[in-house]
Parts: C-alpha cells; structure tokens; sequence
C-alpha cells in the first residue's frame, strides 16, 4: 500500500538520483539531508507494521545514496 507519503518520499528520492548522475554532489547531499529528515517524522508518528518496513526500506536506500554522494567529492 503505497500511500500519499510514499510517493512524494519517493519523487525526493528520485531528485537525489538525478542529482547524482549530474554530479551535483552538493545539492544532492542538502537533498538528501531533508529527505532524511522527512523520513525521521514519518518514523516517529507511524506505527503501522508496513509502514515501518517500507521506511526501513527507505533508510537502507539513502544509506547507499550518501556513499555514492561521498565518492563523487571525496568527503561531505
């Protein structure tokens, strides 16, 4: 069940994706920031079993985002 947060946690995703295959090293780093802090307020108020693994899901996903952000500038 993919709800409306989902889909635009998933469209912010997708802008870091696309900020990294630019080599936007920056910006996709700020991006990912408010997206980590958007996924924090969704785990703090969700107690919905799928909801917790879809966010689990999620910060597993921006985990390996930030080291490819890492290897674009060596550093953050």
């Amino acid at each position: 069940m993919e709800n409306e947060k989902f889909i635009e946690l998933k469209a912010n995703v997708q802008e870091i994706i696309d900020l990294i295959a630019a080599k936007n090293a920056k910006e996709a780093n700020n991006k990912l920031v408010e997206v980590s802090d958007q996924l924090d307020d969704f785990l703090d108020f969700s107690d919905e079993d799928e909801d917790l693994i879809e966010i689990s899901k999620y910060q597993v996903l921006l985990n390996q985002l930030q080291q490819r952000i890492i290897g674009l500038n060596g550093h953050l």
